[in-house]
């Protein structure tokens, strides 16, 4: 079978490829003790998905990108000023508790810089403007991250979050990642056995992505704990964020005037968070265990079935709720 019969039936079973995944992820959690040592495998793991996600991008065209300045003015309003207010304001309507509005707080202010990356291309958006965008969203979300959690928490739990995450997330998940792709991809132009395996890695973006699911859920599952009573009592909280936050980011682009597929990239950012780096820093937090994790891990559970619903219908959302 030729590699585009197998990369198009990937993708076009792809949600029930993931649909299953996660489903497997959460049946061994259940059965195999231990599996939050997976946890360690998480990482390596988002680092081949981004990789092989990058290939698919024609980087030579990155340039060009930060050359988008309604992009980028689209994508920090909706990520730094409207979906703040959103936080808030679902933030407001959870139990008062402080550790539990501080870990909403934390992971619905952090946009994703890695899978959405993933998301964002099998849902026909504007991949090549978010690649372009992760060091600008990392930056601001590191600065602004601790000034919105004293805004909305107090002093105290600003002075919780550490920067060290981000930077190691960046470095290993983004940086490196990135310049592997852009090595091969100047091995394929000129080589052939470069562009073979090019051609090869062209297949693992959907199996790639299926596996970080897997592990994701795998390894965070057991974290909830006790905390199941807190965990529960914000999922109608993170449902509402999920059908609200692209809706935001779509007015947004909207009213920037962006065209389909760059609307469509603001939308999956501003409706996808960065629950992956967030946790290492919960963990970080005093006292934060299990309460901080478990909030975490349901955000992350409710994102990854939002997806696989995004990457189906933001792409047919009609065209007169767009600009060209």
């Amino acid at each position: 079978m030729r590699s585009d019969t197998v990369r198009d039936r990937f993708e076009h079973y792809q949600v029930w490829f993931y649909f299953t995944c996660v489903a497997a992820g959460a049946a061994v959690a259940s059965v195999v003790e231990g599996t939050e040592k997976l946890e360690a495998t998480i990482n390596p793991a988002l680092a081949f998905m981004l990789f092989v996600t990058f290939l698919q991008v024609p980087l030579t065209e990155l340039g060009r990108g930060f050359r988008e300045r309604r992009f980028l003015a689209a994508l920090l309003t909706s990520n730094f000023i409207a979906i703040p207010v959103l936080a808030f304001l679902l933030s407001r309507l959870a139990m008062d508790d402080a550790l539990l509005r501080l870990g909403i707080l934390m992971v619905l202010l952090t946009p994703c810089i890695d899978y959405v990356i993933t998301f964002a291309h099998l849902g026909r958006a504007d991949a090549r403007l978010l690649l372009v965008s992760t060091p600008i969203l990392l930056v601001v979300q590191m600065v602004l991250l601790p000034l919105y959690l004293a805004a909305f928490l107090g002093p105290a739990a600003a002075e919780l979050v550490q920067m060290g995450p981000f930077v190691h997330a960046f470095l290993w998940l983004i940086a490196l990642p990135l310049v592997m792709a852009a090595l091969v991809q100047l091995w394929a132009a000129r080589h052939r056995i470069g562009h073979n395996i090019n051609s090869a890695l062209g297949l693992a973006p959907v199996p790639a992505t299926a596996l970080v699911l897997f592990l994701v859920v795998a390894a965070t599952i057991p974290v909830l704990g006790t905390a199941t009573g807190q965990a529960l009592s914000v999922l109608p909280l993170y449902i509402a964020y999920a059908v609200l936050a692209p809706m935001v980011g779509w007015g947004v682009a909207w009213a920037f005037g962006l065209r389909s597929a760059a609307t469509r990239a603001v939308a999956f950012s501003s409706a996808t968070r960065n629950s992956l780096v967030v946790l290492p820093l919960a963990f970080a937090v005093p006292g934060a265990i299990p309460v901080l994790p478990a909030v975490i891990v349901t955000q992350t559970l409710v994102e990854l079935m939002a997806e696989l619903i995004y990457i189906r219908l933001i792409p047919r959302v009609p065209a007169h709720f767009r600009r060209a």
